[in-house]
């Protein structure tokens, strides 16, 4: 008896633990529990907010789609019939698709995901009438629940900056593979909400618990592109590379006072409509994933850093030789000449490296490397899209005299298309380097990252007077008697600039003998309103910066002054001399 009293015992202070911890300790989740059991939790998604241009228009936008479901333990009967029809009408995989219309203990499988409503409706429909029963009752091994469809209704047009959705993942929510999209992807998701109700007998109880938590839609993202001249750059970029014989391009206009990016192409690029028929290489944006060597478009921020240093003035006398050796090697200029007498002005219009070697040498030790971390080499833009490289400016013990000599005319240093565009700008805008901005306003990246022109900041790297006087020799490029861009001229108006020809670094890390050819200007040059950089990499042999970029850059700023109705100041181009 006194063993049986103990086992008696026993098993009732389990019994009391257990039911201490079911009704004092965890009485909520066995709560939560239990009404699980006889409730349905549906998914409310969310819409994915819209991603449009300065004017309103769409970019990228959701439209109305579905999701189609299917019960297994109805389409098992038919499986591998329906398999064929799902994939001949929706392109879904048959050997997945017939796995899934078969999955055991199942009532709710995934078969399709973001179909236009009006195709998902007419499938089910088709299968309904198909399989019906010998008593004429619909098919009801199919269904549908809305699954918003993400759009690109422009084709090409700023595809490597908007990016695109994948497939969703499994739990629904969205996968960003590239540009804003990814960037962005948190901001943009929003927040899917749910459905909860009672069921029984498989069936809603009408007036059981019914608790509905809303989806929170994402927000909308507007950019500072112009979609008209973003679509515009595109084809006059893809046109000057074609014609060059080049590899690949970029273009990219700023608005000179705000730094707001209006039109920023890459070439090649792919459809963002049918992303996965190109190549992945082609879905970042090279205007901020790739470095080179910049050339001689550099020269304007040796040349304006002198000028703001005090030590040099467009007029400015040199004698520069054909040949100036240095250290391990001469340095020379692209064309052979002998002894001459060149003004400052005279050096940037005829873009004579030795000149601006020469010219540099007027630097004290570490002030031109401050000048260009001032103007924003080396380090990233941060306009809010991924993979953004920094570029090279040496510092400290890599900075040495061979360095300086080759970085004052734009080699032994690299940098990407957006930071040489801001700091062109800069010489545009008075002085004043602008941080260049993608997105109007203010958006939070996913990395937590606050980005817009809201944020953007500023700060003055050149005095007024330096940018001025520099602006006064980059209008001579453009001269025909004295400068090596006549083709970048635009009719009627002021315009300063820049050529650019640089060798390019190979595999190997040494110069491979292919260039990169680059223009960088502004216009009307006396009151700036938009600074354009166009770039060919590895042209065809004897390709330059004013003969690739130059016209290019023409045809770019005559549409962008035309289309935002800047009249020309009606001054004339100065005469500064270039010889004396």
């Amino acid at each position: 008896m006194q063993v049986g009293l103990l086992l008696i015992a026993i098993v009732l202070s389990v019994f009391a633990g257990r039911l201490i911890q079911l009704q004092g300790i965890d009485p909520s989740s066995y709560a939560e529990m239990a009404a699980a059991e006889g409730s349905e939790i549906v998914v409310l998604p969310a819409t994915r907010g819209e991603i449009l241009d300065r004017n309103g228009e769409a970019l990228a936008e959701t439209v109305d789609g579905r999701m189609i479901i299917a019960d297994p333990a109805v389409t098992s009967k038919v499986a591998p019939e329906l398999a064929g029809i799902l994939s001949q009408r929706l392109g879904v995989d048959y050997i997945d698709t017939l796995e899934r219309l078969r999955t055991e203990g199942s009532r709710f499988q995934y078969v399709a995901r973001q179909v236009p409503a009006s195709k998902a409706e007419k499938v089910v429909a088709d299968v309904a009438e198909k399989f019906k029963d010998k008593d004429g009752r619909p098919f009801a091994g199919l269904m549908t629940e809305r699954d918003p469809l993400r759009i690109y209704p422009n084709d090409d047009t700023a595809a490597n900056l908007i990016g695109f959705l994948g497939t969703p993942k499994d739990d629904g929510s969205a996968q960003a593979l590239a540009g804003l999209e990814d960037s962005f992807n948190t901001y943009l998701s929003g927040k899917d909400g749910e459905a909860r109700y009672e069921v029984g007998a498989g069936n809603q109880i009408p007036l059981g618990d019914n608790t509905v938590t809303p989806a929170v839609d994402g927000r909308v993202l507007r950019t500072t592109i112009d979609r008209d001249l973003q679509f515009y750059t595109q084809r006059v970029l893809q046109q000057t590379v074609q014609r060059a014989g080049g590899k690949s391009g970029i273009a990219v206009i700023m608005d000179s006072r705000t730094g707001q990016l209006l039109a920023l192409a890459d070439y090649p690029t792919y459809d963002v409509s049918t992303p996965y028929e190109f190549s992945d290489e082609l879905y970042k944006s090279s205007a901020l994933t790739d470095v080179y060597e910049p050339g001689s478009v550099e020269k304007v921020l040796t040349v304006s850093s002198l000028v703001d240093a005090g030590l040099a003035f467009k007029e400015q006398k040199f004698r520069v030789p054909g040949q100036l050796n240095r250290q391990d090697r001469p340095i020379g200029d692209y064309w052979d000449h002998g002894m001459l007498r060149l003004t400052l002005a005279g050096v940037l219009a005829k873009s004579s490296n030795v000149g601006t070697v020469l010219a540099a040498d007027q630097f004290k030790r570490g002030q031109l490397r401050k000048y260009l971390t001032a103007f924003g080499l080396g380090q990233r833009t941060d306009i809010g899209l991924g993979g953004e490289t920094k570029g090279l400016l040496p510092q400290g013990a890599a900075w040495t005299s061979q360095v300086g000599d080759r970085i004052a005319f734009g080699q032994s240093l690299s940098v990407n298309a957006i930071q040489m565009v801001s700091a062109v700008n800069t010489i545009a805008n008075g002085g004043v380097r602008i941080d260049p901005t993608l997105i109007q306003g203010s958006a939070t990246t996913d990395e937590g990252k606050a980005i817009g022109s809201e944020v953007a900041t500023s700060r003055r790297v050149i005095s007024a007077d330096a940018a001025r006087e520099t602006m006064l020799m980059m209008e001579r490029v453009i001269d025909p008697e004295a400068g090596v861009a006549p083709g970048a001229a635009v009719p009627g108006y002021r315009v300063a600039g820049k050529t650019g020809t640089a060798q390019r670094v190979g595999e190997d890390g040494g110069y491979d003998g292919s260039t990169t050819v680059s223009f960088a200007g502004f216009a009307p040059a006396d009151d700036p309103r938009f600074t354009i950089y166009v770039l060919v990499h590895s042209p065809r042999a004897g390709a330059g910066g004013g003969s690739v970029g130059g016209p290019a850059f023409s045809r770019l700023m005559s549409f962008t002054l035309r289309r935002y109705g800047v009249p020309p100041t009606g001054a004339k181009p100065n005469q500064t001399p270039v010889e004396w």
